[in-house]
């Protein structure tokens, strides 16, 4: 079921999330889903994803970029043109301000962090080694101390099995302070530090400013509390049904959930005028 108010402006581009949202529990993509997409090519519409993915993630998903064949991975931080498997904008953290921020989280007890960097995954020895959908661990990300990262990373990850994740990530705000923002994009604990500004919002905000179009023209699609801001930003923001609370509190609209292919519902209604 899709609760979409029938007055509403038809969009000139779908943003959408991908995990909870638009690929289902098990991470696939159904049919019903990709013909939607290319329907909505058909009738002229912009498909964009943004996702806290890194780029190693998302190469699959390169044909529901659209023409534009533009991914927005780790909350925005980085531009991937999934085609050429490059990073065409970074806007992460310089290094010196990464290196302060890991040697201060680095005082929690049994914290392990990652960093996605352009070049790629890097990790230290306790953290998951989270290898792409259909891979294998020789995808684990390069193990080695993140003292030694010196490249512009455009997030830092943290797990922490010794604190329940509503305090583990209170400490990791009070120790990181007004140097990053925290992002929120799963359920079991994962803390996502990105630096201050970027968000899918502001990705969003690239995308219209390239197309000459405004906030008002984009519907975005999302089911946890990363996604608020985009959804916020967007001309309609539309929830999935299996949303987190707080982005249910704040959308436009619902949509069935990403196993019922949300997504694709509103699209069709969208298509149907």
């Amino acid at each position: 079921m899709t609760r979409l108010s029938a007055d509403v402006p038809r969009p000139a581009a779908i943003a959408t999330d991908l995990d909870g949202t638009l690929l289902r529990a098990d991470g696939t993509v159904s049919d019903r889903t990709r013909d939607a997409f290319h329907a909505a090519w058909d009738h002229g519409l912009h498909t964009v994803l943004v996702t806290a993915r890194p780029p190693r993630w998302v190469d699959r998903l390169a044909d529901l970029a659209g023409s534009h064949g533009t991914i927005y991975c780790a909350n925005g931080a980085f531009t991937y043109d999934p085609n050429s498997g490059t990073v065409t904008e970074n806007f992460g953290f310089e290094p010196d301000l990464l290196q302060s921020i890991i040697q201060d989280l680095s005082t929690v007890d049994g914290i392990a962090m990652s960093a996605e960097l352009p070049s790629g995954f890097w990790r230290q020895a306790a953290y998951p080694s989270t290898p792409p959908d259909g891979q294998t661990d020789e995808d684990g990300g390069v193990v080695a101390p993140l003292e030694d990262i010196t490249e512009v990373a455009g997030k830092l990850l943290a797990r922490c099995d010794r604190l329940d994740p509503a305090a583990f990530h209170r400490r990791i705000e009070e120790l990181v302070g007004d140097r990053a923002a925290l992002h929120v994009s799963t359920s079991d604990g994962l803390a996502e530090l990105a630096p201050l500004g970027v968000s899918k919002s502001e990705a969003l905000g690239r995308f219209v400013r390239v197309m000459e179009m405004t906030a008002s023209d984009v519907w975005a699609f999302g089911d946890m509390p990363n996604d608020i801001p985009m959804l916020t930003w967007a001309g309609m923001g539309i929830a999935v049904a299996n949303a987190h609370p707080d982005v249910l509190a704040v959308a436009d609209g619902v949509t069935a959930s990403n196993d019922e292919d949300g997504v694709a519902q509103a699209i069709e209604q969208v298509l149907r005028g």
